[in-house]
């Protein structure tokens, strides 16, 4: 249990503050709550079981410089992606169906992409080669979704009470300026 709430602790307060919060409440502020959760703790899930395999493997430092520019590019498209919204003439209804079979896979895309390379990461894979690797999973993709869940209440709040173009725009924006941070980043600019 140690593992578990040593990782459980580490991530969460690792995660605060973090570009992924941010995506987080863009996302909620659009979509609906539950399905934003349960596309983080997929996500979570997913990238931190590859991570402590990884801690475990001590694996060779994955090419950051490479990752980071394809999240960058990625997080530009899920900016033209959120500006599009639904087709002109497309009833709400019509376009929020049409999206919503597809948006749990987007946004889990989204956090696996915005993670690869973050402290996040690397905490997972130092805790893997020192901790007991289940506890060390679940406890590490718990932190990030709990921190997360914060800002997926917070986007579900606001999103309830703003004009549904007011957040797609700022929705565009942090995907743009966290795409435009990432790529300089991943060029050495940055």
């Amino acid at each position: 249990m140690d593992a578990f709430l040593v990782s459980f602790g580490v991530v969460l307060i690792a995660e605060l503050g973090d570009k992924s919060q941010l995506i987080a409440l863009a996302f909620a502020a659009r979509y609906p709550a539950l399905k934003v959760l349960l596309a983080v703790s997929i996500a979570a899930l997913i990238a931190f079981a590859g991570w402590v395999i990884l801690g475990r493997a001590v694996a060779a430092v994955l090419p950051t410089q490479l990752i980071s520019v394809a999240a960058g590019l990625a997080f530009f498209g899920f900016a033209a992606w959120t500006l599009r919204g639904g087709k002109e003439g497309e009833g709400e209804e019509k376009a929020a169906e049409r999206s919503g079979r597809w948006i749990i896979v987007a946004i889990a895309t989204t956090f696996l992409l915005a993670e690869l390379g973050d402290k996040t990461m690397l905490v997972a894979l130092t805790l893997a080669a020192t901790q007991e690797p289940i506890a060390t999973w679940l406890g590490s993709a718990a932190g990030m979704v709990a921190a997360d869940a914060v800002a997926i209440a917070i986007g579900s709040f606001v999103g309830d009470r703003l004009p549904a173009n007011a957040i797609r725009f700022g929705s565009a924006a942090v995907f743009i300026v966290f795409g435009a941070l990432t790529l300089a980043e991943g060029l050495g600019i940055l």
